[in-house]
């Protein structure tokens, strides 16, 4: 059995770390330090680094760890990362065999040109998806490089994974996020109740990731982009219904940029 854990990086990253049977692999390594922490108190060997995308706050630790442990490194090909061996754009299955793992490579652009997630079906009960910042606990990334269409497509990628599936995003923003769900949805039950279960946690500084893919269906305004309330609020902010998802999308998105 494959288990996951978060190491805490800078104010609210998490690199997520796969270890099985002494050996690891690391997901977005933005700060090497907590990683090679890990490592040595562990024992685990380290067998691969996978990578999202190339924001610093991801990658910043890549370089250091490659000097001490010269590990295949997975990542997307459309993107300029020093030291990946491995380039992918999604569509691709790769193996660590250490772990006796194979995970899924999903293409998932908007937030930047060439992100990928990871899509593990097999691991624990439920699997798992390692999605970087396209999907977040009630919130979605911001598109530094990609169209709102794309993020759209990305999102839709992962709304139709199965729904125990849990979400490992790499930023602990989800309180933040619900308060904005709440905005959009005044009068949805399921975000009333999520917001409160999220404040209890937090005051409690315990994570709130993983999610899980039902919950954002319930919960994230930018997996329901379909439902009257979402397209009510799109409608309030463009003075006129929106056309399509894509109008309701990009409407909520921009609201949330600037909220």
């Amino acid at each position: 059995m494959t288990e996951i854990l978060a190491l805490r990086a800078f104010d609210d990253n998490y690199i997520w770390l796969l270890r099985s049977a002494g050996y690891a692999a690391v997901v977005d390594p933005g700060d090497a330090a907590p990683v090679l922490a890990h490592l040595e108190q562990s024992g685990d060997r380290l067998c691969a680094v996978l990578a999202t995308h190339h924001h610093p706050d991801h990658v910043g630790g890549l370089a250091e760890i490659l000097g001490r442990f010269p590990v295949p490194v997975f990542g997307p090909r459309l993107e300029n990362i020093a030291g990946v061996s491995h380039p992918l754009e999604g569509g691709e299955r790769i193996e660590l065999p250490q772990l006796a793992l194979e995970l899924e490579v999903i293409s998932v652009p908007g937030h930047t040109r060439g992100h990928i997630a990871y899509y593990g079906p097999s691991l624990g009960d439920s699997g798992a998806l390692f999605c970087g910042d396209t999907l977040f606990g009630a919130g979605c990334g911001r598109l530094f490089e990609g169209t709102p269409t794309q993020m759209l497509d990305s999102l839709s990628r992962l709304a139709v994974l199965p729904a125990p599936t849990l979400v490992y995003c790499a930023h602990e923003y989800t309180q933040s996020n619900m308060r904005f769900a709440l905005a959009v949805e005044p009068d949805n039950i399921a975000i009333q109740k999520r917001s409160e279960d999220v404040a209890r946690e937090r005051a409690a500084n315990r994570a709130t990731i993983p999610t899980r893919i039902q919950l954002e269906l319930e919960t994230n305004p930018f997996l329901r982009w379909d439902a009257p309330g979402v397209r009510a609020a799109a409608a309030s902010r463009l003075g006129h219904q929106p056309a399509d998802a894509v109008e309701t999308f990009t409407a909520i998105r921009e609201w949330k940029n600037r909220f």
